[in-house]
């Protein structure tokens, strides 16, 4: 693993006049690491990638990496290769001008930059393509040269700004694994922008969830997952979402619907909380809520339901066996360990 590629963000800002794009931002990124910012449009990740790359200044706030101040550096002297989600090609070079344009800007000695570009494009399989221009490459090769582009410079960082989102669902799916493996081998450090949960949840190593200019959690995929610390957060990740429904907290239970469910919060007195249950943890049959299904998504192995719960839609994802019809009653129970409670003020989430 490359011991380069260490960043810290403290207290970062970031204001256009009035408008706070980034409020108090603060984190930090190991050496060889796959770190995604991820969060909805305008959440401010794509903001903090570009003020990594120098492409933007902080308002307030510093940026280290590898230990030294680069607040104030521009972006050429930060050492970093940035992937853009447009792939930002020359259309009048080919590929292999392409690949060697950073070379080239850095003075390397000509005899060194052809076997440096062949080797960065068989790293990403387009080592046959060359001599072709990019309007004759496919979405997926132009976006392996933009990677080839990016990688040949050895950087010590490795940006990408949503670099799949102009590719097909298929051909997204087998890139992502690619890029996964890539990383691994180059032992880069990687910070990948993204508003695919599902891109950040298979990619990442580490992440930062993002919402309006704030970073909500950072952790692994699966602590964010299985320990969303606010409701925003849990009604964004997973797919569907975590269902979040008003409901009443009393000495360790809670009430949904008026039916009884044991939560693992030890806490006494009562109190109205949000409780949270995933989809993929609601259980069918036993003396459990009464529910109506509403409507039935077939998704091949498994299936969605949309139940009616007193007015309040819950979704519950089963597997393809036993899915009941649509208008059947049906009874839902969930383990203690998989209701979340969150504060219906704060919104976030109670131990």
């Amino acid at each position: 693993m490359s011991a380069r590629g260490q960043v810290v963000f403290k207290d970062i800002w970031k204001k256009h006049g009035e408008f706070v794009a980034l409020k108090n931002v603060n984190f930090e990124i190991e050496p060889g690491e796959f770190f995604a910012l991820l969060g909805p449009s305008g959440s401010g990740k794509s903001t903090t990638l570009r003020i990594l790359a120098g492409l933007d200044a902080p308002t307030a706030g510093q940026v280290f990496i590898d230990g030294k101040d680069v607040t104030g550096a521009d972006a050429a002297e930060r050492d970093v290769a940035m992937v853009f989600q447009s792939y930002a090609l020359y259309p009048h070079m080919t590929v292999a001008e392409n690949i060697s344009f950073p070379l080239e800007m850095a003075k390397m000695p000509k005899a060194e930059i052809a076997p440096a570009v062949f080797d960065a494009a068989r790293k990403v399989k387009i080592e046959h393509l060359l001599d072709r221009r990019p309007g004759q490459l496919s979405g997926g090769q132009q976006q392996r040269c933009a990677l080839a582009r990016a990688i040949v410079r050895k950087a010590r960082l490795f940006l990408l700004d949503e670099p799949l989102s102009n590719l097909d669902a298929k051909l997204r799916l087998e890139t992502r694994v690619e890029l996964k493996k890539l990383q691994r081998s180059l032992g880069m450090t990687a910070v990948y922008v993204t508003h695919d949960q599902e891109e950040a949840m298979t990619l990442a190593d580490r992440m930062a969830v993002f919402m309006a200019g704030e970073i909500q959690q950072i952790g692994t995929p699966e602590e964010v997952f299985a320990k969303p610390n606010s409701i925003d957060i849990a009604g964004f990740i997973g797919n569907p979402p975590m269902n979040l429904v008003q409901a009443k907290y009393q000495d360790g239970d809670v009430f949904l619907g008026g039916h009884k469910f044991e939560t693992t919060m030890q806490a006494a007195g009562s109190r109205d909380v949000v409780a949270g249950i995933r989809p993929g943890a609601i259980r069918l049959g036993g003396d459990g809520l009464q529910s109506r299904v509403d409507l039935v998504e077939h998704l091949g192995d498994t299936a969605v339901l949309d139940l009616d719960i007193g007015g309040a839609l819950m979704r519950v994802r089963v597997s393809d066996e036993n899915v009941p019809k649509e208008g059947d009653t049906v009874a839902i129970t969930a383990r203690p360990q998989d209701i979340h409670l969150f504060d219906s003020q704060t919104r976030m989430r109670l131990s």
